[in-house]
C-alpha cells in the first residue's frame, strides 16, 4: 500500500513537472533576427520575432525589445494566420482621441518607456490561437552620433528563452573608410566568440552573430539562454585634412566635419554644485569623487572655480584661479570638505557664477569660457519660478558663455535643465543614480574637456539649398562631429562648402567643392544600403533641431516649430514626441494598443511633477484603476509648490537643539545623530582603525551634554592633535605646536595636512585616509562637533563607540517590526535599536537655519 502510494506520488510528481515544462515552453520564439543597416552613420534597423503557441489552447504572445533613446521607430505590424495588422501613425492629438474612445471600452494601451540611460523598452501581447503562429516586426532608424572618437551601435538582447534561429546582422558602408571597428558583449562566453564573425575591407564591414542553441545555453544540462544583455558595436571613420566630407544622394546632401589634431582651447570653467539635503550620502560622495578626478585633468592653461549652493551661496575663491598644481590642491582640499544640507538655490548661484567669469581678469584672448551645473532637485529657495530663473540667466549670460546642466537622478525638472541649457549654448545631461555615478559624471566632463573651435559657421550657396539644418556652431569639441543636412534645388555640377571658425592660434576658413555626379555615383547598386537613407538623415536631423529648438523658444515660435516638426514626422513616418503609432489587434481583443515617443523631461518620478509638461497617468484593464490626467499650464504652478513643499519638509522643520555627534553611513543616504548618556566622562572611545592607523578620543564637558575635548591619534607619521574649545595642539617627535583658533593656519606634517578655519574648523587630511573634521560652535556654549569625509577608506575592523556604525550598521526590513513611518530597527554590532526621524541643528555648517533630518539613537560608551 505504501509503495502504491509512493508510486503514485512520484507519478503526479512526474505529471505536474511535465506540465511545468510544457507551459514554460507553450509560447516558443523560434526565430528572432536583428538586422541592421549604417550606411554613412545612419542605422536603419528591424527587428522580426517569429513566435509560436505550442499550447492546445489560446495564449498570450508578447513582443518585448529596447531600443536606442535617440532612435525613431517608423514601422511595426503583426502578421497573425496570414492577416497583417500595421501599424499606423497619426498626428499625437488625433491618436490619443482614438485611444480615449477605446479606453473607455475599458480597452488597455501599450506605451513606449525609458528603461534605462539609452534605451527605452516597446511592449506589446497579443492573444494567438493554439498552435497558430504570429510574426512581429518593428523597425527603427536612427543617426549614430560620434563621441569620444567613436560611433556606437546598440543592440539589447534579451529573448528570454533558447531561440532555434537567432541572429544579428550588421552592415557598415561608410564610403570615407573604416579606421577602427571592435564589438562588444555583456554576455559573450568562449563558446559565443565562435558565432562571432566580422569581415571589413576599406569601406564596408560585416558582422555576423549567429548562435547555435547549444552555444546559447548557460550549461548542456540547462534550457536556460546566456544572451542578456548589450551587443556594441563601435567604430570610426578615416578623415583627412579638409572641410569635411560631402555624401549626396537623390538631391540630398550630407556634410560631415571632425577636424583633428588641432590644439585645445584654454577653459575658464566654473562648477556649481549643488549641496543641499537632498544631495547627502552617496550623491555628494560621488560628486566629491568626480570632481577630484576632474580636477587632475584639468589642463595648466585653463582657469576654475568652485560654487557651492543650498539656500545659501558660497563661493570657493573671489575669481578663477589658473590650474596650477598648488591650486588644484587647494581646490582638491576644498573638495573633501564638501557636506550636504539645506534647500536649493539655483538661480542665485548660476547668478553669481556669471558674476564671477564677468569681473575675473586676465583669462586667455582667447579661451572658452563654460558653466557646468549640477543639481538633483527643483529650487526652493531664494527665487523658485523656473520661468523666472531661466530667464534671469538668460540675460545674464547673454550669449557670452556656455552653460551645460547636469540633473543628478529623478527629482529634478529635466525639462526646467534642458531649457535652461540649451538657451545658453550648451546641453543637459541625466546623472543616473548607480554606482557608476562619478564616472559618468567624468565621462560628460571628457566629452567638453577640449574645445577646439569655436564661433563654427558651414556656409553654402543661398541660391541652391534650401531646407539646411543648423549650420552655426558656438563650440566643437574634439572627438565629436558636427553634421549639415539639405537639399539641392538646383542642377548644380558642383556643391561648394565653406567654414570660418575661431582656433586657438587663429581664425580659420576652409574651402572644399564636391562634385554631385561623383558623390551620387557612391551609392550606386549598393545592395546593403538602403535607397534615400541621406533624405530620412535630413529629416531625422531636422525634427531632432526643430524640437531641440522649441524647447527653448517662446510660445508662438514653439507652436511654429513643433507644427513643422509634426509636417516632417507624419511624412517621413516618425514616431516622436509629436506623433503617435495606433496598432489595432484583432477582433474580440484588447482592440488597440497606443505607441508614443518619451523624453527624457518623462522620465522624473511621479512626485517630481514634469513642470510645465502635460502627463497622463492611464488606467490599465482590469478597469477601475484611477488615471490622473494634467494640462501644461496649471502644472507650472503644481510643479512649483510641490517642488517648494517637499523641500520644506525635508530641509526646513523647526530644530533647537543639536546633536552630540553626526555622521553618514556609509553607501546610505541615511544621517545618524548619536548621544551618549550625558555623564559627564573623562575620555570616550569614539572610534579606531587599525588599518587606517587613526584613533579618535573624546571628552564630554562637565556642565554641558556636548564634547569639549578631542584627540587624534595617528600611526604613521606619528602625529596627535589635540583638539579642544580653547586650542590647538599639534605633538609629533616630542615637540608640540599651539594654534589659536583666532586665526586662519595651516601646517603639514610627513604629508599629513592640518587646516583651521578661524573660529570656525579644523580639518585632518591624509593621502588615501578618511579626513577628520571637526567644527567648533560658539552658541549657546562653546562646543566640538566631530565627522569624517571619505569614509569609505574605513576597513572593516574600525571600532569604538562612533566607529562600529562604519563597519557593523545596518537598517532592518520594515516588515520586520509594526513601527511608524519615522520609527526604524537599525542593527549595530548585532545589537538593534530602534531609531526615530528627528530634525537636529548641523554642525557641519556655518548657517544653524538648516537643520538636518536624521535618525536619532542614544548610546552608553
Amino acid at each position: 500500500m505504501e509503495e502504491r502510494t509512493l508510486l503514485t506520488l512520484v507519478f503526479s510528481s512526474l505529471v505536474i513537472l511535465a506540465e511545468t515544462i510544457a507551459q514554460k515552453h507553450a509560447i516558443e520564439i523560434y526565430s528572432l533576427h536583428v538586422d541592421c543597416k549604417v550606411t554613412s552613420r545612419f542605422a536603419h534597423t528591424i527587428i522580426t520575432s517569429k513566435i509560436a503557441n505550442r499550447a492546445s489552447e489560446s495564449r498570450e504572445a508578447t513582443f518585448e525589445v529596447e531600443l536606442p533613446k535617440t532612435a525613431f521607430i517608423t514601422n511595426f505590424s503583426m502578421s497573425i494566420d496570414g492577416k497583417v495588422y500595421p501599424g499606423i501613425i497619426k498626428e499625437k492629438a488625433s491618436a490619443q482621441k482614438e485611444y480615449d474612445t477605446a479606453i473607455s471600452r475599458g480597452q488597455s494601451a501599450g506605451l513606449v518607456k525609458i528603461t534605462g540611460r539609452k534605451l527605452e523598452q516597446f511592449h506589446v501581447s497579443v492573444s494567438i490561437a493554439a498552435t497558430s503562429k504570429v510574426t512581429f516586426e518593428l523597425m527603427y532608424e536612427e543617426l549614430l552620433k560620434r563621441q569620444l572618437g567613436k560611433f556606437e551601435l546598440l543592440i539589447k538582447v534579451r529573448p528570454k528563452q533558447l531561440v532555434k534561429h537567432f541572429q544579428i546582422d550588421v552592415h557598415i558602408f561608410e564610403p570615407q573608410g573604416i579606421r577602427f571597428l571592435e564589438t562588444d558583449s555583456t554576455f559573450m562566453t568562449n563558446e559565443l566568440t565562435e558565432a562571432l564573425t566580422k569581415v571589413q575591407n576599406e569601406t564596408k564591414a560585416h558582422i555576423l552573430f549567429k548562435p547555435t542553441v547549444d552555444q546559447q545555453k548557460i550549461n548542456p544540462e540547462v534550457d536556460e539562454t546566456l544572451l542578456n544583455g548589450d551587443f556594441v558595436v563601435r567604430y570610426d571613420v578615416k578623415r583627412v585634412a579638409t572641410a569635411g566630407d560631402i555624401q549626396i544622394v537623390n538631391g540630398y546632401f550630407v556634410h560631415y566635419f571632425a577636424p583633428q589634431e588641432m590644439p585645445a582651447f584654454p577653459k575658464n570653467v566654473i562648477f556649481v554644485i549643488d549641496r543641499s539635503g537632498s544631495m547627502a550620502g552617496r550623491k555628494i560622495e560621488q560628486t566629491r569623487a568626480a570632481l577630484l578626478k576632474i580636477l587632475q585633468d584639468l589642463h595648466p592653461e585653463d582657469h576654475f572655480s568652485f560654487i557651492t549652493f543650498n539656500s545659501k551661496v558660497a563661493e570657493w575663491k573671489s575669481s578663477l584661479l589658473q590650474a596650477t598644481a598648488e591650486n588644484v590642491a587647494s581646490a582638491t582640499g576644498f573638495m573633501q570638505t564638501l557636506s550636504a544640507s539645506g534647500g536649493t538655490d539655483i538661480n542665485r548661484a548660476l547668478l553669481t557664477a556669471v558674476s564671477l567669469l564677468d569681473k575675473t581678469e586676465k583669462l586667455p584672448e582667447r579661451s572658452v569660457s563654460m558653466i557646468i551645473l549640477l543639481t538633483d532637485g527643483q529650487p526652493t529657495s531664494g527665487e523658485s519660478n523656473v520661468e523666472v530663473i531661466q530667464e534671469n540667466i538668460q540675460n545674464a549670460v547673454n550669449g557670452k558663455y556656455a552653460l551645460f546642466c547636469l540633473g543628478f537622478g529623478f527629482d529634478v525638472s529635466y525639462k526646467f535643465l534642458e531649457k535652461m541649457a540649451l538657451s545658453n549654448g550648451g546641453i543637459a545631461r541625466r546623472i543616473y543614480e548607480n554606482s557608476d555615478a562619478a564616472l559618468q559624471l567624468q565621462g560628460f566632463y571628457q566629452e567638453v574637456a577640449t574645445p577646439t573651435l569655436m564661433k563654427i559657421e558651414m556656409q553654402y550657396p543661398e541660391n541652391a539649398v534650401e531646407g539646411l539644418t543648423k549650420n552655426n556652431f558656438k563650440l566643437f569639441f574634439e572627438g565629436s562631429e558636427l553634421i549639415v543636412s539639405g537639399k539641392i534645388s538646383n542642377e548644380l555640377d558642383l556643391l561648394p562648402v565653406e567654414i570660418k571658425a575661431q582656433s586657438h592660434a587663429s581664425d580659420l576658413t576652409l574651402k572644399e567643392e564636391a562634385n554631385v555626379k561623383e558623390k551620387e555615383q557612391v551609392f550606386q547598386n549598393r545592395s546593403y544600403i538602403f535607397g534615400n537613407f541621406i533624405e530620412r538623415l535630413w529629416a531625422y536631423l531636422t525634427i531632432q533641431q526643430l524640437l531641440e529648438k522649441s524647447i527653448s523658444a517662446q510660445e508662438e515660435d514653439q507652436k511654429a516649430l513643433e507644427a513643422q516638426a509634426l509636417e516632417l514626422s507624419l511624412q517621413y513616418s516618425f514616431v516622436t514626441p509629436l506623433t503617435s503609432m495606433v496598432v489595432t489587434k484583432p477582433t474580440g481583443q484588447q482592440q488597440m494598443e497606443l505607441v508614443n515617443k518619451p523624453t527624457e523631461a518623462d522620465n522624473e518620478k511621479p512626485s517630481s511633477f514634469p513642470v510645465g509638461d502635460a502627463y497622463r497617468l492611464r488606467s490599465r484593464s482590469p478597469p477601475g484603476r484611477w488615471r490622473l490626467e494634467s494640462k501644461s499650464g496649471s502644472n507650472k504652478k503644481l510643479s512649483s509648490v510641490v517642488a517648494r513643499l517637499r523641500d520644506t519638509m525635508r530641509a526646513q522643520p523647526l530644530a533647537n537643539e543639536y546633536p552630540q555627534l553626526l555622521l553618514q553611513l556609509p553607501k546610505q543616504n541615511e544621517i545618524i545623530c548619536l548621544n551618549t548618556d550625558g555623564k559627564a566622562q573623562p575620555s570616550v572611545h569614539l572610534l579606531s582603525d587599525p588599518e587606517q592607523g587613526l584613533t579618535v578620543m573624546g571628552k564630554l564637558g562637565d556642565r554641558r551634554n556636548h564634547f569639549v575635548q578631542f584627540e587624534i591619534i595617528y600611526v604613521n607619521p606619528p602625529v596627535q592633535i589635540h583638539v579642544s574649545t580653547d586650542e590647538i595642539l599639534l605633538s609629533h617627535n616630542n615637540e608640540s605646536t599651539r594654534l589659536p583658533w583666532t586665526e586662519s593656519a595651516t601646517s603639514s606634517i610627513h604629508g599629513l595636512r592640518v587646516s583651521v578655519e578661524k573660529e570656525r574648523s579644523i580639518t585632518a587630511s591624509l593621502s588615501d585616509t578618511v579626513t577628520v573634521k571637526i567644527s567648533f560652535v560658539k552658541f549657546p556654549d562653546d562646543f566640538l562637533g566631530l565627522y569624517f569625509l571619505n569614509t569609505d577608506h574605513f576597513s572593516d575592523k574600525v571600532s569604538g563607540v562612533l566607529g562600529q556604525f562604519y563597519s557593523k550598521a545596518q537598517f532592518e526590513n520594515n516588515s520586520k517590526i509594526n513601527q511608524r513611518a519615522d520609527e526604524r530597527l537599525l542593527s549595530v554590532s548585532g545589537s538593534e535599536h530602534r531609531v526615530t526621524r528627528q530634525y537636529k541643528k548641523d554642525y557641519r555648517l556655518e548657517s544653524t537655519s538648516d537643520p538636518v533630518p536624521c535618525w536619532s539613537i542614544h548610546v552608553t560608551p
